[in-house]
């Protein structure tokens, strides 16, 4: 897959992400519970992610490879994955959808900049260079732009 198409599919994962936020933040609203809004979220997720699976599945399921995997891995992305998503549906209704993203977007950022300056998680080093900095503070503008009443 070239570059040009990541770059496509990254930007609508994007977008994904603040539709879901929005209709769920709606969701958390009508159900008076961003956190029960959530587990219907994940609940129908869990179900479109295993017919993805089931659809793409084209080989046997290796068990042995699953025992490899630390223990952590099993549930503390899920862990923090819940805990933003409840952090997205209970602020959206508060902010606004456009000033939530962009707050979340920075968050983000912030942590990625720095997570993969240090190459955290057994990722790639990715270090703060001038350009990288400037990057930042100006996507950091222009939230606080999106943000000014």
């Amino acid at each position: 897959m070239n570059n040009g198409v990541t770059v496509l599919l990254a930007i609508l994962g994007g977008v994904f992400l603040a539709m879901q936020g929005g209709l769920n933040a709606k969701l958390g609203i009508h159900l008076k519970s961003p956190v029960l809004a959530s587990l219907i979220a994940f609940a129908f997720s869990t179900l479109f992610a295993l017919i993805l699976v089931l659809a793409s599945l084209r080989t046997s399921f290796d068990v042995g490879l699953m025992r490899k995997i630390p223990v952590y891995l099993w549930f503390s992305g899920a862990f923090f994955s819940v805990c933003g998503i409840c952090l997205y549906y209970h602020t959206i209704p508060k902010l606004g959808i456009s000033s939530m993203i962009s707050l979340g977007l920075f968050g983000q950022l912030l942590f990625s900049t720095i997570a993969g300056h240090f190459g955290w998680f057994g990722l790639p080093e990715e270090p703060v260079a001038l350009k990288k900095i400037i990057g930042v503070l100006a996507m950091t503008g222009g939230i606080i732009l999106i943000n000014k009443n």
